[in-house]
């Protein structure tokens, strides 16, 4: 009985709130998202050029009246989360609301440069979030991840399974890879005297071919899993090669490992270091890994991003058996894995840019 007594009503109405927040945004959050997405709505907006009134977008949408009231209460909810503006806009002797888009709904926009609908249909598949109503029977499940205990098949080989899954997930990992992208367009000096680079599962090559344009004296090399790189074609300074990154990475200056080493444990890590490491042996003072991953960093990182990062760890975890790494967790595997050195840059708003030297 004791707990509660020794808390005023006021704390418990807070703690009611907070828990109730959590709960219900659950769902909310992530599905009202792509239901914007499914709906075309940051496409409606954008190209009406200016903020758009509800009569006009139901209009647009084809809304049945009986749903008004619910479209208005999704908007309205989504202008809260910061992926709308409500704006106040002036027609004749009349003022009226309207909706705009802000940065977080304009990367919502398929066909920009930078659109990230894809990595929203990906999260939001169902045979991603099904796997979530798992997770007590995982805590007791040793060693096995939540996509093992919920479809009995771990996440590499229900991309093999599944092909319009792995598509999806190919397709949000390109989208992702844009924003790479853009931060890489600032790191020069990263490529300084790299005169060749491997892109270890680098997917469909977005990021290798933003390096090819940026620099088109380096030859890049994607290395990705053969079912993935098979039917892609390179050009005069890119090449696919498939195989697989436990066994042997293809020799080169540098070797990218973007968004890879969260997937892995440390002992797997600790393998693939090892084969980056072998792969630029005898390259010198150009030889290097770069690492492209979160750090989580409590005593920096404001309250938003850390719990971005720590929710991410959640997801690698429990999916996948990975994680996300403090710097003192980097620092062990690097040196575990025979590196002398490393760097640690900003790189996007949430990624940071290792450099590990042997």
């Amino acid at each position: 009985m004791a707990s509660n007594n020794i808390l005023k009503a006021s704390e418990i109405f807070e703690g009611q709130v907070h828990l109730y927040k959590h709960l219900y945004a659950h769902a909310v959050d992530c599905m009202s998202i792509k239901w914007m997405v499914e709906l075309g709505i940051p496409d409606i907006i954008h190209n009406h050029c200016q903020p758009i009134s509800l009569p006009k977008l139901v209009s647009i949408l084809q809304i049945p009246p009986s749903k008004v009231r619910g479209v208005k209460s999704l908007l309205r909810y989504l202008a809260h989360n910061g992926f709308l503006q409500i704006v106040r806009v002036h027609h004749s002797t009349e003022e009226n609301e309207a909706f705009s888009l802000t940065p977080a709904s304009h990367l919502l926009v398929k066909g920009t440069d930078f659109c990230l609908a894809p990595m929203v249909e990906y999260i939001t598949n169902p045979t991603l979030s099904h796997t979530w109503s798992h997770l007590k029977k995982w805590t007791y499940e040793d060693d096995l991840t939540l996509f093992d205990v919920s479809l009995g098949s771990n996440m590499w080989d229900l991309l093999s399974k599944k092909p319009e899954f792995n598509d999806s997930f190919n397709e949000a990992m390109a989208s992702d890879s844009q924003m790479m992208n853009l931060a890489l367009r600032g790191c020069n000096w990263v490529f300084e005297g790299v005169e060749s680079i491997v892109d270890v599962g680098g997917g469909t090559g977005n990021t290798a071919k933003a390096i090819c344009d940026a620099f088109p004296n380096v030859k890049c090399t994607v290395f990705d899993r053969p079912q993935v790189v098979e039917k892609l074609s390179g050009t005069k300074n890119l090449t696919y090669v498939g195989g697989d990154m436990f066994e042997s990475i293809p020799r080169a200056d540098a070797v990218l490992l973007k968004w890879i080493l969260h997937d892995w444990n440390d002992e797997d890590c600790k393998r693939i270091l090892e084969n980056c490491k072998k792969a630029i042996s005898g390259k010198g003072e150009s030889g290097k890994v770069i690492v492209i991953e979160n750090v989580i960093n409590e005593g920096q990182d404001e309250q938003g991003l850390t719990g971005l990062k720590l929710a991410l760890d959640v997801k690698m975890t429990s999916l996948l058996n990975g994680k996300e790494r403090r710097e003192e967790e980097w620092k062990k595997l690097i040196v575990e894995a025979g590196f002398q050195n490393y760097k640690i840059s900003p790189f996007t708003g949430c990624l940071s840019l290792i450099q590990i030297y042997p």
